[in-house]
């Protein structure tokens, strides 16, 4: 890792086609615009229409293998053949995560995929397979990760997928059979890192990764599983022959590398379902606008405004808690370890929340977000997958648990890393170590971002809450160990809450936030609040109706975004009247949702 920097932009929205992101290195820069350049010229109609009719995406594989997008993206520095463009940089991970998601889910789903069936083959002491992954990933191929079971889900104690050992006579090695269910790009994938356990073998001794090939003639497809674009396979492996060159990892090893390898790719669920959010929030704000109903736009009513004001400032939450994040996943070292509690954050808080915004903003659109060339109606379906691609909610609460004592009470003088853009490779996460001891991770003080910003009414009147729920574990540690699950998964999301809001105040204070105490109650009508400047967008097709579709063009086809950017540019419109009216309550009574901190 290079040294860090405070230097860095604001956290906004992301806006596709007007981002030049300059944060990031040229290379960087120029793969990231031609995935946006690929999207705008297909356009909404018809990504949309392809959504519908359940299109498999492999034009933008093709475009992805073409660009060595993933290779470049995907590749550690030292796998990477002294191609000094490759690394595995999660700050551009988590970028390209959220521009996918803006465009759709199912484009997301297979770069997603990809990153997980990855994790156990960098993972690997075994220099072949190694070197097979990043020459077939450099010819454009992507990746799977073989781990569940139709019978027993997430559950990796537990599999039906055995290894037999080969007599020497007959070659040595392996046969493996057995299935795997809901598989993404298990359909397609030339890198399958399949999960399984040696017959004869007991305990942790039996887990073995390796490393497998859809092409192989005894790798046989069955079916998709999901009714959908993306392609979440059921396969079977009869007989599969596995030499030593495929094997990844054996015993405690392999089951470390199935949990290292969820720290490393399920982080990305929080800047899919970002991008996925904002899009939807620019459609909704558009068409609200346009409609006309008793003789004044919808964002004029004030029910409208306030349910705007919600989403937005959700989804700003979103992106500062998890840009946030990155820092943490990059300075993290075999001492430093705190990334591991906010990663199944992001899983379950922030995808959460996408789906509230996406709530909120389906109630503004009412019909429209039913609608076929709707992107909300896609993103309102997609959405709800998010907090279950690993495991529930539950299971990631019971993850954050364990880092509760720590965290609260046993806070310790460790540096605070700066905001973390520069090029670099993230080594560290390929070298995690034993998936155990996360009672035994320690954590900086965190009341400190509440301190700095005491004089935040909201911040204020959270702190105080928090506070009593430290009183309550400190007092009450061993009842609480006792409870039954429904108590611990309460407690659960009232620590998640503290977690949340301090690194919301971190990344504000990083990233050049103004943080207000001069902001109005929002009991009160904010007179002008969400009252878009200027002529109604897509006014040619007349109001609630699209506007003219535009060759080429994807925020011609009902997004008229130009227009819209307009207003949401800092110091301009419509946002900035939402953030200076929207994200404080001036109340001395509790904020109706303490976990929106107040940073504008």
């Amino acid at each position: 890792m290079s040294q860090d920097t405070n230097a860095a932009p604001k956290t906004e929205l992301l806006h596709p086609t007007a981002d030049d992101f300059a944060e990031f290195d040229g290379e960087t820069r120029r793969l990231l615009k031609a995935t946006v350049d690929w999207f705008e010229e297909r356009g909404k109609t018809r990504l949309l229409q392809d959504y519908v009719d359940k299109v498999f995406y492999q034009d933008f594989l093709d475009f992805a293998g073409r660009e060595k997008l993933f290779a470049t993206f995907l590749t550690p520095a030292a796998d990477g053949a002294g191609n000094t463009e490759k690394r595995w940089d999660t700050a551009r991970v988590a970028k390209l995560s959220e521009i996918l998601g803006f465009y759709g889910l199912n484009y997301w789903y297979p770069w997603q995929v990809t990153v997980l069936g990855l994790g156990p083959v960098w993972q690997s002491a075994n220099t072949d397979p190694r070197k097979r992954a990043a020459d077939l990933l450099d010819g454009g191929a992507v990746a799977a990760f073989g781990l569940s079971e139709q019978a027993h889900g997430a559950d990796i104690y537990s599999s039906d997928l055995v290894l037999t050992p080969v007599d020497s006579s007959e070659g040595g090695g392996y046969k493996a059979s057995g299935r795997k269910y809901y598989i993404g790009n298990g359909n397609c994938a030339r890198i399958v890192s399949v999960f399984g356990r040696v017959q004869g073998r007991d305990g942790l001794d039996q887990y073995v990764f390796f490393l497998a090939d859809s092409e192989h003639p005894n790798y046989r497809v069955i079916k998709n599983v999901v009714p959908s674009q993306m392609y979440v396979a059921e396969f079977e492996l009869d007989e599969y022959p596995v030499s030593e060159d495929d094997i990844l990892h054996v015993g405690a090893d392999a089951f470390s590398a199935a949990l290292n390898t969820v720290n490393i790719g399920k982080f990305n669920l929080c800047f899919g379902g970002i991008g996925l959010s904002t899009h939807a929030f620019y459609e909704s704000i558009t068409h609200a606008h346009n409609r006309i109903l008793y003789g004044n736009p919808v964002t004029k009513f004030d029910h409208v405004r306030r349910e705007f004001v919600d989403a937005y400032a959700r989804l700003l939450a979103m992106k500062l808690f998890s840009e946030r994040a990155v820092d943490y996943f990059r300075t993290a070292s075999a001492d430093d370890r705190r990334y591991l509690l906010f990663n199944p954050v992001t899983k379950m808080k922030a995808t959460t929340e996408a789906e509230k915004v996406l709530a909120l903003l389906a109630d503004v659109m009412s019909a429209k977000a039913f609608e076929a060339e709707s992107y909300t109606t896609a993103a309102r379906i997609d959405v709800a997958g998010l907090p279950k691609l690993e495991g529930t909610v539950a299971v990631n609460l019971a993850l954050i648990l364990k880092f509760m004592p720590a965290y609260l009470h046993d806070a310790q003088d460790l540096p605070v890393p700066g905001v973390q853009l520069q090029p670099g490779d993230d080594e560290f996460l390929f070298d995690q170590g034993p998936a155990s001891g996360l009672g035994k991770v320690r954590f900086h003080d965190w009341r400190k971002p509440f301190a700095d910003n005491a004089d935040i009414p909201n911040v204020a009147a959270f702190t105080q809450r928090a506070e009593a729920l430290a009183t309550l574990v400190a007092n009450e540690r061993d009842a609480i160990k006792n409870a039954g699950l429904d108590l611990q998964l309460s407690i659960g999301e009232l620590f998640t809450l503290v977690v949340y809001g301090g690194l919301i105040l971190e990344q504000a204070q990083l990233r050049g936030h103004r943080l207000r105490t001069d902001r109005p109650d929002l009991r009160v009508p904010q007179p002008g609040l969400l009252c878009l400047r200027g002529r109604p967008v897509g006014q040619a097709g007349g109001h609630g109706q699209p506007a003219p579709v535009g060759k080429g063009s994807h925020f011609r086809t009902g997004i008229q975004f130009r227009t819209l950017r307009r207003d949401l540019e800092p110091g301009r419109g419509a946002v900035r009247r939402i953030r200076n009216a929207g994200l404080v309550r001036r109340s001395t009574r509790a904020p109706s949702d303490p976990s929106l901190a107040s940073v504008g």
